[in-house]
């Protein structure tokens, strides 16, 4: 990030997001068909969390792009086996319903790739349903990224994809009586105004079809629903940025009520009634607001002992300050500190989050703004 992406940036650090419901009217996906700088992409899509799609030239020198598909775009099965054998992966099965979602099993890679191949013999049918390896995470993080409305860029190395894209907020309306999401967006049932009740109010989602190579970055809340529209390879990432914690914090709050609301008859008869609401959110989203704010912490002392670590000579900094245009330099560091700072602040003034039992934090909150203070002084 340069200094003006910086300065310009933060000056949006304490504005409110826009209203809870955004229309589909405004909003359309950019494709990018060339290399722009990081700054641009912060500026024009991170922080106004809108959705875009990279062109495949972002993707043809990849390694999985030239050894996991063959010369005609299919899968490369042989080569495939040959790098992952035996290795446990969890496969869904899409025809099947288990609450709200598919049942998962664990089976080895090559036996999924049998299946995979006999579903292609017999014309994509299969008596054991329609099964799809999905979530297996080569690199694991401590909480599932996809409750905390995060970032996502999902590139298709081989297969061609359909997206429907909601705004955030829009989703509100894809809610059926007792407040769960619809299984699936398309399905008559949402006609029903009885089962669902404001689903004539929502908006047309945008409809995208993302071709092999491209890369679709998903923004925070944006609910989605894919389909594979023939045989498909893609690799995922979620992640988390100073842009998006607000967004995250916002969440939290809203499944913290969202427990207290349901549970509200017996907050007069529980001692520990807001802690047992805290247990249950957890167990919803996986983490609590204890969790969080450690989380935060966490984001906080990476950012300051990177700072601490820039040269301090004008010269040394300046040519960091070049780096950084293409990784975490001091001016993004920066920016995630003001982005910590503003959560903490909003924090501190929750009385949910002051009913914590002071064991639940490894530190202390106020201390720790000190420091931030003083670390982003030394760059601003």
């Amino acid at each position: 990030m340069d200094r003006e992406t910086f300065h310009n940036c933060c000056s949006l650090v304490k504005m409110p997001r826009q209203s809870h419901q955004q229309h589909c009217s405004s909003h359309f996906i950019e494709y990018i068909e060339r290399e722009i700088p990081y700054s641009k992409f912060f500026k024009n899509y991170l922080i106004p969390n809108q959705p875009c799609m990279f062109s495949k030239k972002f993707t043809e020198d990849w390694n999985c792009r030239k050894n996991w598909v063959t010369a005609d775009g299919k899968p490369n099965f042989q080569r495939l086996l040959h790098e992952f054998d035996e290795t446990p992966v969890p496969v869904a099965n899409c025809s099947a319903k288990e609450y709200n979602s598919n049942p998962k099993q664990i089976m080895p890679f090559k036996e999924f790739i049998q299946y995979w191949r006999e579903f292609i013999q017999n014309g994509h049918s299969s008596p054991r349903g329609c099964l799809y390896l999905k979530d297996w995470h080569m690199q694991r993080t401590p909480f599932h990224a996809d409750v905390f409305r995060s970032y996502s860029w999902s590139a298709n190395i081989c297969g061609r994809k359909k997206w429907l894209l909601y705004p955030p907020g829009q989703e509100e309306f894809l809610r059926d009586c007792h407040g769960n999401l619809a299984y699936d967006v398309t399905a008559p049932v949402l006609q029903d105004k009885g089962l669902y009740p404001q689903f004539e109010e929502a908006c047309q989602p945008l409809e995208i079809i993302q071709e092999a190579g491209e890369i679709i970055f998903v923004p925070s809340g944006w609910h989605h629903q894919v389909y594979n529209l023939e045989d498909t390879i893609s690799i995922n990432h979620n992640w988390l940025n100073g842009c998006n914690l607000d967004i995250m914090w916002q969440f939290l709050q809203e499944e913290l009520s969202s427990v207290q609301r349901e549970i509200e008859e017996w907050r007069d008869t529980m001692d520990t009634w807001h802690q047992h609401c805290q247990v249950i959110m957890k167990s919803c989203t996986g983490i609590d607001y204890g969790e969080f704010a450690s989380f935060l912490k966490t984001i906080a002392s990476n950012r300051m002992s990177f700072l601490n670590s820039c040269p301090r000579n004008a010269d040394d900094c300046q040519d960091l300050l070049a780096k950084s245009l293409f990784a975490l330099g001091p001016q993004h560091a920066a920016f995630d500190l003001q982005r910590v700072l503003h959560i903490f602040e909003s924090m501190l003034s929750n009385e949910d989050f002051k009913r914590l039992d002071p064991s639940a934090l490894s530190f202390k909150p106020e201390e720790l703004l000190q420091e931030i203070r003083e670390a982003v002084r030394t760059i601003v």
